[in-house]
């Protein structure tokens, strides 16, 4: 078939009318026959005729990093996970191994893929909570300042001013009450708050979406790629006399195959302990992963063109590679290990037995064996356990293994494998497998002769038991520390994932997610309805083998419950889950193109850790915008107070329009930006995270812009009073240059809610330093420059009034900081 469209998959044969044919993908129907080879991308839905070793990697769809076997049997049960579909492939999956045969069942919309696209049709989009905060804000002040406008025009219109005046003085003082700057202060946060999180390798596509991350209550993490390292690695050796934890028991190196750091003995270059080395060996041996040339890896580094996507790397089966850099970190290499033991024959892994055979030369020089290489040092005298010319490796499932097994192989002798050391080895295969650990047995056999071609499977008997592999995809060392984090920061992080239920909770527990065992399978969602599902979401941390519709319902139980749901994804399968939460955050290495479209964030080195440090950025940002909102109604609060209260002293208007929208430009240009880029508070995250229903003005703003902006109103009114019932023709100047000078000690001191300036230091946010300094020329320059003293209407101060307006602005200043000591000392 041939691609007509860039989302059409070809496939090399149908059946139609009897013979194979080549069809666009957009021309299957249900009922058509499907050919499947390694590396085809499959077209539809389809159940299973024939699989000859068929394997297909459904990451996008399960999760899952290991590619699933496939299988033609019937599998029982109503409604099964994807995962556990091992006779079905599906539309957008990939053929890793083998061949095989379907039937297409689901076409279009109808497959799995075609549902997820749906299912993103269907979520609508919501307002975050920062959009519903600032409608709140502006509704209510719209209302204020209509009532405050219409009652100072009233009155000035009742005591005789004239009617264009108080028609000017009006518009100012609406002008002045609503904070225009806001929109600006807000989109230059975000702007900001984005670069730095680009820094930190978060990539926000949606602007809104960088406050909303400061909001968030419950962080849903796939695991795959994010929590874990996406690769299988082996972490075990359970030999037949003693177990090896390759995690603990061994100090780090790299390896050469992948560059990450792992385990090396003590005492590098001595040899190996016997059933290690026979373990390790028979892995890498029978094994058909292609290792780079070692040149082109030592040389990779000095090429500068070249990106990390770009190095060289180990290239087969997931298990297989994993197999290969396990024996590599202990220093056995792959092709110095064909070198000293070259494979003379092979009888490939089938799905009926479950297992793999290679057979291999043993180089001997005068009768003993040949060590030419670094390998070769590393390993026992091989006469002590393979004195014959050849020697077969084994390698698969455990069960089968200890059925073609007599003997074992315990420290450096051979021992029958009798009742009980059958008992102890599949005791500890269950324990592995218990924890989610994926477990392969490893056994030998001595052969004096190779096998005539097509009877190497017949050789898979009476062969020596050598040890267990067990393997992981490990957690990402740094996942647990940003776990911890979120914890102390009280937000609780949740595991989705496709994958299966004993390696999630395994994982779970280890990084701390989950401390009471609870998991929920996708079998257990279906049994639940949505209002007894979000009775369950407040305790279960887990959730395993769950499909996309799942994923999206676990979500929106989380948000009826009133959480702010952060989620994170890669596959196809998360799209809908990352378009319904408020935060949708799609990896950026591993992430389909589906993905990242529906997410707001994208990760660019796909770390957990990276969605931490951007919730931290986004609380940052919306401290910041609390303080601007805090700052600039306190102040507006103290001239509305000034302009409504002194009708009442039969005073003259203290403040022309003019005057008014100056004070209104100082308080939303400069000092505003200035706040807007203000270090984190000291303890942002080791606290709880704010309540997502939650007012701007909770948490004492709406209380500090009342009785603060009332006592700097009555404060300044009182002095412009005295002056002008004194006698002082500048007093109207002193009032407006005071309430200037003000707006500018009240942002120095509203840089936090609970530490002193003092404390915080004038040069920890020099933008705030450069803006009061600015902002002080200016004022200056309108009081004492003769042409700007026309347009604003001011008059030169002489010292004592310019000292006097700047003693008397520092009121505000002065009563947030005693406040500000008071809730210390409580605390």
């Amino acid at each position: 078939m041939l691609p007509s469209k860039k989302w059409q998959y070809p496939k090399r044969g149908q059946w139609r009318e009897g013979e194979w044919q080549q069809v666009l993908a957009s021309e299957l129907v249900p009922g058509d026959i499907i050919q499947l080879e390694d590396g085809d991308q499959v077209p539809a839905d389809a159940r299973l005729l024939e699989s000859v070793n068929l394997r297909t990697q459904e990451s996008a769809f399960t999760g899952e990093s290991e590619s699933i076997e496939k299988s033609i049997s019937p599998i029982g049960g109503e409604k099964l996970p994807l995962g556990d579909q091992r006779n079905m492939v599906f539309m957008g999956t990939i053929v890793t191994y083998g061949r095989g045969q379907a039937i297409v069942t689901e076409t279009g919309m109808q497959t799995e893929l075609g549902k997820i696209a749906d299912s993103m049709q269907s979520v609508e989009q919501e307002q975050t909570p920062l959009q519903r905060r600032l409608d709140q804000v502006g509704r209510k002040l719209a209302l204020v300042a209509l009532v405050l406008v219409a009652i100072i025009f009233g009155f000035g219109l009742f005591r005789g001013e004239n009617f264009e005046d108080m028609f000017l003085t009006a518009v100012s003082l609406a002008v002045a009450i609503i904070p225009e700057g806001l929109p600006a202060v807000v989109t230059i946060a975000l702007a900001l708050g984005s670069q730095r999180m680009l820094k930190r390798r978060a990539l926000i596509r949606k602007l809104p979406a960088v406050e909303t991350l400061g909001s968030v209550t419950t962080i849903c993490s796939d695991k795959t790629g994010t929590l874990t390292e996406n690769r299988m690695t082996v972490t075990i050796l359970s030999l037949a006399g003693q177990r090896v934890d390759l995690r603990e028991s061994y100090a780090e190196i790299t390896s050469r195959l992948d560059g990450n750091k792992s385990i090396f003995k003590p005492g590098e270059g001595s040899p190996l302990p016997p059933p290690m080395a026979i373990t390790l060996v028979g892995s890498a041996l029978c094994n058909n992963a292609l290792v780079p040339d070692r040149c082109d890896i030592e040389a990779a580094p000095e090429d500068k063109s070249l990106s990390d996507s770009d190095m060289p790397k180990a290239i087969g089966d997931p298990t297989e590679i994993a197999l290969v850099v396990a024996a590599d970190r202990l220093g056995l290499d792959k092709d110095e290990l064909e070198d000293l033991f070259p494979r003379r024959a092979e009888a490939p892994f089938d799905s009926d037995r479950k297992r793999m055979t290679t057979i291999h030369q043993i180089e001997r020089e005068n009768g003993h064996w040949k060590q030419e290489n670094a390998s070769s040092h590393l390993l026992p005298d091989i006469s002590t356990f393979a004195p014959a010319r050849y020697i077969a490796f084994t390698k698969g499932s455990v069960d089968g293994l200890l059925q073609i097994c007599s003997q074992v192989w315990n420290d450096n002798q051979l021992e029958p494998l009798d009742a009980a050391w059958d008992e102890k080895i599949r005791d500890r295969n269950d324990r592995l497998a218990s924890s989610g650990t994926r477990v392969l047995g490893v056994a030998f056999r001595p052969l004096e002769n190779l096998p005539p071609s097509g009877t190497e499977v017949d050789l898979e008997q009476n062969l020596v038991f050598a040890g267990l592999i067990g393997m992981l995809d490990p957690a990402r060392p740094e996942a647990k520390i940003a776990v911890q984090t979120c914890n102390a920061a009280g937000i609780r992080t949740v595991m989705i994932t496709g994958d299966h239920p004993l390696m999630a909770k395994h994982i779970a527990e280890e990084l701390e997610i989950s401390r009471n065992g609870q998991y929920l399978t996708g079998q257990d969602l279906n049994k639940l309805s949505l209002p007894e599902l979000e009775k369950e979401v407040e305790t279960v941390s887990v959730y395993a083998r769950v499909s996309p519709q799942q994923k999206l319902t676990i979500v929106e139980a989380l948000k009826n419950r009133g959480h702010i749901v952060s989620m994170t994804g890669d596959g196809v399968n998360d799209a809908p889950a990352l378009s319904k939460a408020d935060i949708g955050v799609a990896m950026g290495i591993t992430g389909t193109d589906v993905a990242k479209e529906a997410a707001d964030m994208v990760l660019l080195n796909d770390n957990f850790a990276t969605i931490v440090a951007a919730v931290e950025e986004g609380r940052v940002i919306y401290d910041n915008i609390r303080k601007f909102i805090r700052y600039n109604l306190t102040g507006n609060t103290s001239g509305v107070v000034i302009m409504l209260l002194a009708p009442f002293l039969a005073m003259p208007l203290p403040l022309k329009p003019t005057q008014i929208l100056w004070i209104n430009l100082l308080a939303d240009g400069l000092l505003a930006l200035a706040l807007s880029v203000e270090p984190a508070e000291s303890n942002v995250m080791q606290r709880p995270p704010y309540p997502p229903n939650e007012s701007v003005f909770s948490r004492g703003v709406g209380r500090d812009i009342i009785w603060v902006g009332l006592l700097m109103g009555l404060v300044f009114l009182g002095v412009g009073y005295y002056f002008w019932s004194t006698g002082w023709e500048n007093w109207q100047t002193m009032v407006f240059a005071t309430l200037a000078f003000s707006r500018m000690s009240l942002a120095l001191a509203m840089r936090s809610e609970r530490d002193s300036l003092v404390k915080l230091g004038l040069l920890s946010n020099k933008p705030m330093l450069g803006a009061v300094l600015l902002t002080f020329g200016l004022q200056m320059a309108v009081v004492y420059v003769p042409w700007l003293q026309g347009i604003f209407e001011t008059r030169a101060l002489t010292n004592q009034e310019l000292l006097i307006s700047l003693a008397v602005s520092t009121v505000g200043f002065w009563a947030v900081e005693i406040q500000k000591l008071i809730i210390r000392s409580r605390k």
